[in-house]
């Protein structure tokens, strides 16, 4: 059972204080393994005021907060300093009040959101001091996260393609068709991101890549404009089968709504499922075919595409 904190955030005698909200993500949306990622509108909160002395204090609400650490291995706190860190700042004393609405472990880039939480506070409490462009944030927040896929998102919002090139991890966000209606199955149960990279083999054959190459290109034209091609634009043969094995529940329940004509995908690393429905009213029929068919408790949460990304509001300044 998460425990719950109902502390406010500290603030007397603070220097600066901001508030920062993170959107939940899902990567590789099936066939755009490590490249294609989503923003979802679940979020954390996080208030956070910064002191002229070294104190740091964490009270955490919400998902994750019984296992989340309060000291400076926090995911969040790392971030931050990183970024003070890499432009030669002293990191100030900080008080954390998070309030997390992305669920840990699932599959909805909870460690992304933290990453890009840390390097948004950051950028935060240095405004006026350093000025941290989008390219200086991606580039950050990938440099934490090793990978680009779920941080793009969070930080930009919509549908984000990213890469690494010659000047380092770029993306390009694209605007979501308002036909494309999102819904998450959330089960009780984890999957270590790890464990399911883990699983992949290191050569896929030639046919299988090709097949992944048309679909993902198909996906973006399905999300962009043409809903209606989802289910063949979200058939995968790169890593999803491959990973079945560790959850069997979240491969199930993916090939079920599948047969019957719905977009559903693992997730990220899973377990949880995305199902991207051509409009609000299919998701209804979606959860009541995974009531029929789960083995497992599934929590249904039918969101938007979160497409503002990452903001951050200065107390006294407003939001950016």
């Amino acid at each position: 059972m998460e425990s719950v904190v109902t502390a406010a955030p500290a603030t007397e005698g603070a220097v600066r204080t901001v508030t920062v909200t993170v959107p939940a993500t899902s990567a590789n949306l099936g066939p755009g393994f490590d490249t294609l990622g989503l923003a979802l509108s679940l979020y954390d909160t996080l208030t956070v005021s910064s002191f002229a002395d070294d104190r740091l204090d964490i009270d955490v609400a919400g998902n994750g907060s019984d296992a989340i650490p309060l000291d400076a291995s926090n995911l969040v706190v790392r971030s931050i300093a990183h970024v003070f860190a890499d432009v030669d700042r002293t990191m100030p004393g900080l008080h954390i009040f998070a309030e997390n609405g992305v669920p840990h472990g699932r599959g909805l880039g909870s460690s992304g959101a933290a990453v890009t939480a840390g390097v948004l506070i950051a950028k935060g409490l240095l405004a006026g001091d350093v000025d941290l462009d989008d390219e200086a944030l991606l580039r950050l927040a990938t440099e934490l996260e090793g990978h680009p896929d779920n941080v793009a998102p969070a930080l930009f919002g919509g549908l984000t393609i990213a890469w690494t090139g010659e000047r380092g991890p770029q993306h390009k966000k694209l605007l979501v068709h308002r036909g494309v209606a999102p819904l998450v199955f959330v089960p009780g149960f984890t999957m270590s991101t790890s464990l399911a990279r883990s699983l992949q083999p290191p050569q896929v054959p030639r046919e299988d890549a090709v097949f992944n190459v048309s679909r993902s290109a198909l996906l973006v034209a399905a999300l962009t404009q043409s809903p209606e091609l989802l289910l063949d634009a979200t058939a995968d043969r790169l890593h999803q089968d491959y990973r079945g094995a560790a959850m069997p529940e979240t491969l199930r329940l993916v090939q079920a709504l599948r047969a019957e004509g719905f977009a559903a995908v693992v997730s990220g690393a899973g377990p949880s499922v995305l199902v991207l429905a051509d409009g609000p009213g299919a998701r209804q029929r979606a959860v009541e075919i995974a009531d029929a068919v789960a083995d497992t408790p599934w929590d249904a949460h039918m969101l938007a595409v979160d497409v503002r990304g990452g903001t951050v509001r200065d107390r006294a300044e407003g939001s950016t």
